[in-house]
């Protein structure tokens, strides 16, 4: 008993964290010894993993040797299936999806929609949707748990409004923590940032996984910026360590999705399944952030700059289409489950684009639910039956998959060159939803609605952006200007000073816009304040890019891109 009094004391005098707000009740000192431990056990793990990566993207870049599959072996030839998947995630339907810190919003996404009915699935996000501040992960945390328990409340003194779960079961719950690239800086051991990823699922599992499990289910995770199998192995170990440390998890029932959503991790799906054991329970395709990744390991190849992004439709580009229907093949042939991609359009007051936009949204899951994928997300819970309907309606219609669809041979991985024009607009459109995404990002919000087209002809809703799109829009920018592009129509040339001026003008429209709507007041001088430090930024994130240098926002601390904002402009 001595020696255990012992090895929490060094604990708590080992890790330190910020006082956020909440941050204290959680980290007791049974999660603190349970978190230092983990911390000693895989830090120099995920550091090797980094290294790892960076070498694989250095190869592409540098050595013109892209990613590739793995040889041949008992994962991707052998005769095994993952472990049975629990039945909620073998639901068809939709999952609601957005950030688990935003206690309003994460309400009103476990509540049914405008047509009376939950979403199957609630994805609580902690990484691409979220603001990546330490009091994000703790009020993420909270209500999380509290939604488990079914207490969760909150009232907005700004709207004067009141949100509460109403009755009738929730959605299952899938966490979606930070990547492995990532570290917390506000939570250290021994003087050492901890990593985002052991930070959020130790959290997750100690706190909310409690809740879980005193209530009989399934504690389940999406495992985000999956590049290699030997980072689903971390994950299968650090799991494991879990159940080592805390009694109550011994005998959870704890699965993970990976999400696909980098180049390198679309070669190994099969390796990366087995790799997570008893663990596994399928695979997500991220559309946008693949697409990012893809830009990456390509950036330095004159001959492989991408048309504009509006244009490209996973629905008519083949090879980002095969790529995922070999997702769903191989979740096919182990026995897997495949979740499909996002639907980002958000309600608006006027009832043409509202049609426009679940028009979109059916004719987008129809085919995802046609290619064999159960479910996937939606952004708001206005679209969600809209969302859901194609996935069940194909299962009521007694629809199978083919045995054909089930081999992942008839859908090989090749990257290729979407077709579509490259235009100043598609850049100018890119400008401008960084600059939004960007003032939503100093604000704490990790996910913003923005109109890219915003004041131009047409029907167009706003869409919820998160950190993916404006990582895909940072690439593309770069790219053009790396390669000075020339656009389809006018063979002018992309170049810094054409960006910054298209940069310059959305600013001012932005604000043109913005202050006809609230006036000059102190609302309008705050925020203008915020654009134009969102403007060096931008100026800053995208420089980065043709350095071929790939951070993320995330790793940037406020103060870090408060002190971006007061350099001179990056170009």
């Amino acid at each position: 008993m001595a020696v255990h009094q012992e090895r929490k004391t060094k604990a708590t005098e080992r890790v330190r964290f910020n006082a956020v707000q909440g941050a204290a009740e959680l980290f007791t000192p049974e999660f603190v010894e349970y978190l230092a431990t983990l911390h000693d056990r895989f830090n120099e793990r995920i550091l090797t993993l980094r290294e790892n990566r960076a070498k694989v993207l250095e190869k592409a870049l540098h050595q013109g040797i892209p990613p590739a599959h793995l040889p041949v072996s008992q994962a991707n030839i052998g005769d095994w299936r993952v472990p049975p998947v629990p039945e909620d995630l073998q639901k068809r339907g939709i999952e609601i999806s957005g950030p688990a810190s935003l206690t309003g919003m994460f309400i009103n996404a476990l509540n049914p929609g405008p047509e009376g009915t939950r979403a199957e699935g609630d994805l609580d996000d902690d990484e691409d949707s979220a603001g990546h501040r330490l009091e994000d992960t703790v009020n993420a945390a909270w209500n999380r748990k509290k939604a488990i328990e079914g207490t969760l409340t909150y009232f907005d003194p700004e709207k004067r409004k009141e949100y509460k779960l109403q009755a009738g079961d929730l959605p299952f719950f899938m966490h979606r923590e930070r990547g492995l690239h990532l570290n917390e800086p506000d939570v250290t051991v021994d003087g050492t940032p901890i990593s985002a990823s052991i930070l959020g699922a130790a959290l997750t599992l100690f706190h909310a996984g409690r809740a879980h499990v005193e209530r009989g289910q399934g504690i389940y995770f999406y495992l985000p910026k999956m590049e290699a199998t030997e980072e689903a192995a971390f994950w299968r170990e650090f799991f494991d360590a879990s159940r080592e440390q805390v009694s109550f998890l011994k005998n959870a029932t704890i699965r993970a999705i990976a999400l696909i959503e980098s180049l390198p991790a679309a070669y190994q799906m099969e390796e990366i399944l087995q790799a997570l054991g008893p663990y596994a329970a399928g695979l997500n395709a991220a559309r946008w952030d693949f697409q990012a990744s893809i830009l990456e390991f390509v950036m330095n190849d004159p001959s492989s700059v991408w048309p504009d992004r509006f244009g490209v439709d996973i629905k008519k580009t083949d090879f980002l289409g095969n790529i995922f229907r070999r997702l769903v093949a191989i979740c096919l042939k182990r026995g897997a489950v495949p979740v499909g991609g996002m639907a980002v359009a958000l309600p608006s007051k006027e009832d043409e684009v509202n049609r426009a936009a679940a028009a979109a949204i059916r004719a987008d899951k129809e085919w995802e639910a046609r290619q064999g994928f159960l479910r996937a997300w939606v952004a708001h819970i206005f679209h969600m039956r809209t969302a859901a309907d194609p996935f069940k309606e194909l299962q009521a219609s007694g629809w199978k998959p083919t045995p054909e669809m089930a081999n992942p041979d008839n859908y090989p991985i090749e990257i290729k060159v979407p077709e579509g024009p490259v235009t100043i607009e598609g850049t100018r459109r890119n400008a401008r939803m960084l600059l939004e995404y960007l003032e939503g990002w100093l604000t704490g919000r990790g996910a913003k609605g923005i109109d890219s087209l915003a004041g131009k002809p047409g029907t167009h809703p706003a869409l919820m952006e998160d950190l993916a799109t404006a990582r895909i829009s940072v690439a593309q920018i770069a790219q053009r200007i790396l390669h000075q592009a020339k656009t389809t129509d006018t063979a002018e040339s992309h170049n810094y000073a054409l960006v910054k001026r298209l940069l310059q003008e959305e600013a001012e429209d932005i604000l043109a816009r913005l202050q006809a709507t609230i006036g000059a007041g102190d609302s309008f001088s705050q925020a203008e304040v915020r654009y134009v430090k969102s403007l060096k930024i931008a100026l800053r994130w995208i420089r980065n890019y043709t350095q071929l240098n790939f951070r993320s926002l995330g790793s940037y601390t406020r103060a870090e891109l408060d002190n971006v904002a007061n350099q001179s402009d990056a170009f």
